[in-house]
């Protein structure tokens, strides 16, 4: 592996050296995450440039959804349930963690199906399950709303903030300079299959290559990416075909059609964008928790100072916002691009010197 590694850098050597710079974008926060720990960026040459885009899930939700997820929990006879990057993600004062230690009944959970098991141990609360996430989880949260409906637990709704990454990137890479090629996110194309990802060059006119997650993984797309910039081709190609084909996963997407449909969106950094995120079908509308509750989110404003936004547009990098390393931690976030794992900003914390 060593050996493919080392041809790899040398390879990318030799096609830098005869190109302008190039800056690349990847939309995957396991990818953010991966490129960071193995230090990639400190072997590239000086003219390839990586950038994050809107790859993290728990940072692309909008801090309204946030401000609903805070709204739901911090109510008597309900039981918030959530993945843990969203627990310390703030909401002015507040954070589902800080209503968990007050004493709200705000649970982790590893699965949505966890949530089911929930509702069904409290028949006397409402239980609520906050979906987030791209294509990847989005079908999971439909097999707990297929699940629940077949059970007719009644105890039991989701607040849906799930997005699809498509529009998305279509939204943000239209007509914006700068960004010279696109890496493909692999977990996102396991599902939806790399055709799904063909607008890039169709559209955009820009190479773009679905990737794996090892660093020799990632190296191969980038060489690949720079050897069609080096040709003038733009094509959309396939390097993690171990687990992604050009359809994706046909059970999975048969599911989520079968449960959810698209809608509008918003995303943090990239504002509403049409047919970028999920609503559920009208024969399981009575599991939206939007619809459950009365929601007061009051225009909630984004973290003073906070440059996640503009980092998720791939307009700044980390260490350009004065808050990052002093003021902005894991253990004390101003901003989501912080808290999650796959945020920009808790990579370059936890992989680079302060």
């Amino acid at each position: 592996m060593n050996y493919q590694i080392s041809d790899l850098i040398r390879g990318i050597g030799r096609i830098a050296d005869g190109l302008e710079n190039v800056t690349i974008m990847e939309v995957c926060g396991t990818h953010t995450a991966n490129i960071q720990k193995y230090g990639i960026p400190s072997v590239l040459p000086e003219n390839i440039r990586l950038v994050s885009g809107p790859g993290c899930p728990v940072c692309v939700t909008s801090q309204d959804d946030i401000a609903a997820a805070v709204s739901i929990a911090d109510r008597s006879g309900v039981i918030f349930a959530c993945f843990g990057d969203m627990m310390r993600v703030p909401c002015g004062d507040l954070s589902l963690y800080t209503l968990y230690e007050r004493g709200r009944e705000v649970r982790l959970v590893t699965s949505p199906m966890d949530a089911l098991k929930i509702a069904c141990q409290n028949p006397g609360k409402q239980v609520v399950y906050f979906g987030i996430g791209f294509e990847t989880t989005a079908p999971h949260t439909a097999a707990l709303i297929e699940a629940a409906g077949e059970r007719r637990v009644q105890n039991l709704s989701v607040l849906n903030a799930h997005k699809t990454m498509p529009a998305a990137i279509e939204h943000l890479l239209a007509g914006k300079s700068g960004v010279s090629a696109l890496l493909c996110p692999g977990h996102v194309a396991a599902v939806i299959g790399s055709d799904a990802f063909r607008f890039v060059p169709e559209r955009l006119h820009l190479p773009a290559a679905v990737a794996g997650f090892e660093a020799y993984e990632i190296l191969a797309a980038i060489l690949r990416i720079l050897d069609m910039l080096k040709n003038r081709r733009a094509e959309c190609v396939n390097m993690y075909p171990k687990a992604v084909t050009a359809g994706g996963n046909p059970d999975a997407l048969r599911l989520l059609s079968d449960v959810m449909e698209p809608d509008g969106a918003y995303w943090r950094g990239l504002g509403y964008i049409p047919e970028s995120g999920l609503r559920l079908r009208g024969r399981y509308a009575a599991f939206d928790a939007g619809r459950r509750f009365e929601i007061e989110t009051n225009g909630t404003a984004e973290p003073a100072g906070c440059l996640c936004a503009r980092i998720l547009r791939g307009e700044k990098l980390p260490i350009d916002c004065v808050h990052f390393g002093s003021g902005c931690t894991p253990d004390h976030p101003v901003g989501p691009c912080m808290v999650s794992s796959e945020g920009s900003c808790a990579a370059y914390y936890r992989y680079k010197e302060i």
